[in-house]
């Protein structure tokens, strides 16, 4: 099975206020039953309102770690996008808030591959944070984040692994 076929007509809602990304991600996502919305107001009214396979949230500008909240409580899985909230603290913050993954713009392209890995984890039972840290790899932070990430690097990778382990413990305490 390829992964757009893992894809294909399945309901993903893409938040962001920029235009130009809805545009692009409906376009990356054409074998999926994509929905957009451009505000916080619309998306919540979506995520109350609707089912979804996966929700795409942008960060800033449309309040994106309330949205998050609120998929959880539909238990949408939610891959937090974003281009100028990419640090090692917002990194933090989705994944102890939820969030499924967390990708920066820059890898847009690879959208497919990211929201895969979610359904695939997802079908499992797993946690889909153990094929996004393949997917973009320490090299990938200490690249993007330079010597900020060697000061931080082991602290944030400490509580990152914390992270995902204790999420990991949460869902097998659902099951």
């Amino acid at each position: 099975m390829t992964e757009s076929s893992l894809l294909k007509g399945k309901r993903i809602l893409v938040v962001d206020d920029e235009q130009d990304i809805l545009d692009v991600l409906t376009e990356h996502l054409s074998m999926c039953q994509v929905v957009t919305a451009s505000t916080y107001e619309e998306a919540k009214r979506l995520l109350e309102s609707r089912r979804f396979d996966v929700a795409v949230l942008d960060i800033m500008g449309v309040r994106g770690y309330d949205l998050l909240e609120i998929a959880n409580q539909h238990d949408i899985p939610a891959l937090m996008l974003t281009a100028h909230a990419f640090t090692p603290d917002n990194v933090i913050k989705s994944v102890k808030e939820g969030a499924a993954a967390y990708v920066p713009k820059e890898e847009i392209s690879r959208i497919e591959d990211f929201l895969n890995d979610i359904l695939i984890a997802r079908a499992k039972g797993e946690s889909p944070l153990v094929a996004w840290q393949k997917r973009l790899p320490r090299s990938y932070f200490q690249m993007r984040f330079g010597a900020a990430w060697e000061m931080a690097d082991r602290e944030f990778l400490d509580t990152l692994r914390t992270a995902i382990q204790s999420r990991s413990r949460a869902q097998k305490k659902q099951e």
